[in-house]
């Protein structure tokens, strides 16, 4: 059950990477063979038993470390020289023996870490290097011996170098979308802070003018210094309405743009979603405070539920958004969450009603005069 809670709840990367590296553990299986081999040697060939069990320990000793340097090499870690020296060496004695399927394995694990021209002609020379030992040897099917050979060492350096370029590309992309995300909001910040700049520094430094202005004809024409602050006093009012405007427009959000975010979001986070929105003769304020609210219930679905599926319709002002991702009791609505948001729904006229219904479902439900 663990293993399963731990799956659910893991990202989409972190999804991703377990099945490289698994995907990778299955290329690192062709050193089974050599087991089968030992048993044939034993069987049909007389190969003394202590032998083959020495064999056999050399090989579970070479599975066993096979599968730590894809991990080391996706998380970005160092060569691990130890672990290659050791799989390296096991390699080369059974390829002294004429076991040839652990050889490609190794070079696989050694291309992880070198540059492509330098595991080519590694493998390469190792490809010729054995069958000039077998060769000498004189207890091997030559053609055969090179045609498995090279075939098991391309599958397996091409296969494990393409597995680790995958996973880069991955990567890049996962971090080139955080950094558009980041910058989008640095974006708007400094659209923000530079129209709250073009407004309130003009309107500050008229009053300071007037306000300068007005202190100099205070003794001699009080009169005049009174119009010039009826002339900052208005200023100022203007000024915040201004500002105020300029509030309202970010603080409005467009509902189109949140239904299309959130079920991205959603989708992302593996939850199926299915959107069914009416709202083109909605007002804006409407459009606004249902935007809100489908924030928070996308919000609510992340965090608090295990959801597989979630559903949001909107018609005539009426918003349903239902998930099946919330089993039991549920707690009391945090103020600054959905509680929060009834007291806005109630305000602007309408009602906010969240809580489980029949058939295992969480149905979060606001309506708003349309």
């Amino acid at each position: 059950m663990k293993v399963l809670d731990r799956l659910r709840s893991a990202s989409k990367l972190t999804k991703v990477r377990w099945l490289m590296v698994y995907c990778a553990d299955l290329l690192l299986l062709i050193p089974l063979f050599g087991y089968y081999d030992l048993y044939l040697r034993w069987r049909d060939y007389g190969v003394p038993l202590w032998l083959v069990l020495i064999g056999a320990v050399l090989l579970l000793v070479f599975n066993v470390l096979s599968t730590r340097p894809f991990r080391i090499a996706v998380r970005g870690g160092r060569r691990p020289v130890a672990i290659l020296a050791i799989t390296g060496v096991i390699a080369v004695l059974l390829a002294a023996a004429g076991q040839v399927f652990a050889l490609p394995t190794w070079l696989a694990l050694l291309s992880l870490f070198v540059r492509v021209r330098t595991a080519v002609a590694v493998s390469v020379l190792s490809i010729v290097l054995f069958n000039v030992y077998a060769a000498l040897a004189g207890n091997f099917t030559l053609p055969l011996l090179i045609f498995v050979q090279t075939v098991f060492t391309t599958i397996s350096v091409g296969a494990l170098l393409a597995n680790l370029k995958l996973w880069r590309l991955t990567m890049e992309a996962h971090e080139g979308e955080e950094a558009m995300a980041k910058l989008a909001v640095s974006e708007e910040r400094l659209r923000f802070a530079r129209d709250l700049n073009d407004l309130l520094g003009r309107s500050l430094t008229d009053v300071a003018v007037r306000t300068e202005q007005a202190e100099l004809r205070l003794r001699a024409d009080p009169e005049a210094a009174a119009a010039e602050m009826f002339e900052v006093r208005d200023l100022s009012r203007r000024s915040l309405r201004e500002v105020r405007t300029v509030v309202q427009n970010y603080r409005a959000m467009d509902l189109d743009e949140v239904l299309a975010s959130v079920r991205a979001v959603l989708e992302a986070a593996d939850v199926r979603c299915t959107v069914r929105a009416d709202t083109g003769s909605l007002p804006a304020e409407t459009r606004t405070l249902l935007a809100t609210v489908v924030r928070e219930g996308a919000t609510n679905v992340l965090k608090h539920s295990r959801a597989e599926r979630c559903t949001i319709t909107i018609e005539n002002g009426v918003l349903e958004m239902s998930n099946d991702g919330v089993s039991g009791p549920v707690g009391e609505h945090a103020p600054i969450g959905l509680a929060g948001l009834a007291q806005r729904v109630r305000a602007a006229g309408g009602t906010l009603e969240a809580e489980p219904v029949p058939g295992g479902r969480y149905l979060l439900r606001a309506a708003v005069p349309a």
